[in-house]
């Protein structure tokens, strides 16, 4: 095979500042550039970082809704919105690294072959002599495959690896593979290919015949030197999903607290939930988690931590569980109940080094609210954004136990009625 380099991309971790919000990989036609979310820590070599682009590839096609993979039209001097389908791009050029090109196998007969016996096809065709009381045959058909590397399949998979190397080859090798034989026919390419799709029973290529179905697709409406993009501009959907698949309960809705309208006459109207984004549970406690894809963890400056509206908001769900009856246990025990915002962070950062996947900076409090009750503490929690995006066991036991370990430490280091004398103490001397 040719060799030659590989196209040239570009890694960026984005700030989440102004217009540079976007994760994902973008490009222009000719330059590829990768963008990672705020605190990723990327490889320094080549190989880890292809390793980073696949890892944020995964991500994004797991965790990111249709809503989210589409560019808004107002960031784009072109206005449209591109669905690019990029898990069908490296499936065609997993499986081409992986088994080459895709051929078919041409089934032949062939008298005194070396292949599997025939022996129908030898009977009804060869002469069979008589010896003592039977018959032998001193020629034999037997089957035989041959690849058939001229099939039209072929040559259509030729033009998919073809283009995916284009798009997203760097992520693979540096060997380029051969010129596509034949020209672009999308009506001829996808006849061919969804009639082969409903005859095959072979699970890999019919996964990559449906790769090759949506790039087809794709190339037709959009060009072979379209530019293309995928990913969100909205990562803070995707941090949410991460944490609640970690860490949450698959019924949280049984959690919200909800608000009616009695109107009289009129009647019950219910209202909009209040809903949480991820309701932890760890024996009997219950931790309430707030997703926040701010850039604290990045930058150290206070004014990039949650607002008062989200604390309250904290705080009216810890209270909810905690009061209402239904959470209680069959000894009318309320349980233990905790809120928590979760932050991304790099652990080999500039301002929070950490030996930990988990950290804590603080907690906040309503100053209308000082009871002593843990939920009324909202712990600040800093997540290493690269460690979440790799995990990969939903309600991880062992990751669900460090968190609540790591909230449950800082609420008895010190007894809350400690805490709020403390408190009363600090604001009795700004007064005076």
């Amino acid at each position: 095979m040719e060799k030659e380099s590989a196209p040239l991309y570009d890694c960026h971790i984005n700030t989440n500042e102004g217009t540079d919000t976007f994760v994902g990989i973008r490009s222009d036609g000719e330059q590829i550039k990768v963008c990672f979310p705020i605190g990723y820590k990327l490889g320094k070599t080549e190989l880890e970082q292809k390793k980073d682009v696949q890892l944020l590839i995964r991500v994004l096609s797991r965790f990111s809704g249709i809503k989210e993979k589409l560019l808004p039209q107002l960031l784009m001097s072109n206005p449209e919105t591109v669905n690019f389908p990029i898990q069908a791009y490296m499936t065609i050029l997993d499986e081409y690294y992986n088994r080459g090109y895709y051929t078919e196998n041409e089934r032949i007969l062939k008298v005194n072959g070396s292949g599997h016996k025939n022996w129908p096809r030898t009977v009804k065709t060869q002469r069979a002599y008589p010896q003592d009381d039977s018959f032998i045959y001193l020629t034999t058909v037997s089957q035989e495959s041959r690849v058939d590397s001229s099939n039209f399949l072929t040559k259509i998979n030729e033009f998919c690896v073809e283009e995916a190397y284009k798009k997203i080859g760097f992520l693979f090798s540096t060997n380029t593979p051969r010129k596509a034989s034949i020209p672009f026919d999308e009506r001829r390419f996808l006849m061919t290919l969804k009639g082969k799709i409903h005859s095959e029973n072979n699970d890999k290529n019919k996964a990559l015949f449906s790769g090759m179905i949506d790039m087809i697709q794709y190339v037709g409406k959009k060009g072979r030197n379209a530019r293309f993009f995928f990913g969100t501009n909205d990562f803070e959907y995707v941090w949410e999903r991460l944490i609640d698949f970690n860490f949450g309960v698959d019924n949280k809705n049984y959690y919200f607290p909800r608000t009616s309208w009695y109107l009289g006459s009129a009647g019950k109207h219910t209202k909009s939930a209040l809903e949480p984004d991820t309701i932890m549970k760890k024996d009997n406690k219950i931790f309430i988690l707030d997703a926040k894809y701010y850039r604290y963890g990045d930058s150290a400056d206070p004014t990039e931590l949650p607002r008062s509206t989200s604390i309250n908001k904290q705080i009216t769900y810890g209270e909810y569980v905690a009061t209402a009856l239904k959470f209680r246990d069959e000894n009318g025990q309320a349980p233990p109940v905790y809120n928590a915002f979760l932050m991304p962070f790099n652990k080999e950062g500039k301002y929070f080094t950490s030996k930990q996947n988990m950290l804590h900076i603080g907690e906040a409090r309503g100053d209308w609210k000082d009871s002593g009750a843990s939920y009324e503490r909202v712990q600040g929690i800093l997540l290493d954004i690269k460690w979440m995006m790799e995990r990969t066991v939903k309600h991880n036991k062992n990751d669900i136990c460090q968190l609540a370990q790591l909230v449950e430490s800082v609420i008895n280091h010190m007894d809350p009625l400690a805490k709020k004398t403390a408190r009363g103490n600090e604001e009795g001397t700004m007064t005076t």
